[in-house]
């Protein structure tokens, strides 16, 4: 390896060691007990580097909100891709891909209530998440059209899966469910087939 692909990768190390130490800080303190001090002590670095990389905390938890959402969604695509070609089990794997690890986790659902608290009075965060929902729906949406909606039924369509998979992932997050995640996902199996047969709304 040489000199530069080191620093490349030493660098890429040391920003996703922030990131994972603030991920775990927002799970276990919260937004107010996210600071640097806390942060750098759990990934074993300075403060300096932690502003050498990040401006800020403020930064550097916008940016694991982002890293956050695309290890998921990378997550789910990866379930779609080894799916295989059949366009309906394409879009039931998207779905219930999220009742399942590592979408599904209640320590996980600790770090997201942290970045929704955020979501309102913090723009980065309320774009990252705007984002990451727009994202989300277009793939829905794409794979819906693909079993045969049009755009005005694949929209609604949409719109009431994600409403459904966010309820259904919610309660299995909290780990006190009174159902399981196969159960869950053959509640999503049904109401898919539902919108399959009749989907004007």
């Amino acid at each position: 390896m040489t000199r530069a692909a080191f620093s490349r990768e030493s660098a890429d190390f040391r920003r996703q060691a922030m990131i994972d130490a603030t991920a775990a800080c927002l799970a276990e303190k919260g937004v107010a007990g996210t600071s640097v001090r806390a942060i750098c002590r759990r990934a074993g670095v300075s403060a300096g580097l932690l502003r050498h990389y990040f401006d800020g905390v403020d930064a550097l938890i916008a940016d694991t909100y982002r890293a956050t959402s695309t290890r998921l969604s990378k997550a789910v695509s990866a379930a779609v891709a080894a799916a295989g070609n059949d366009k309906r089990t394409r879009l039931i794997t998207y779905v219930t891909a999220n009742f399942h690890p590592p979408v599904a986790d209640p320590t996980l659902l600790a770090t997201w209530i942290a970045f929704w608290s955020l979501i309102k009075n913090d723009n980065d965060i309320a774009a990252i998440h705007a984002h990451s929902y727009a994202a989300f729906r277009a793939e829905l949406e794409e794979l819906l059209a693909e079993c045969g909606m049009t755009p005005a039924q694949a929209g609604p369509a949409a719109i009431a899966l994600t409403a459904l998979i966010d309820g259904l992932w919610l309660e299995l997050s909290l780990g006190s469910s009174a159902f399981t995640a196969d159960q869950a996902s053959a509640i999503a199996i049904r109401w898919i087939d539902t919108l399959l047969e009749r989907p004007d709304f």
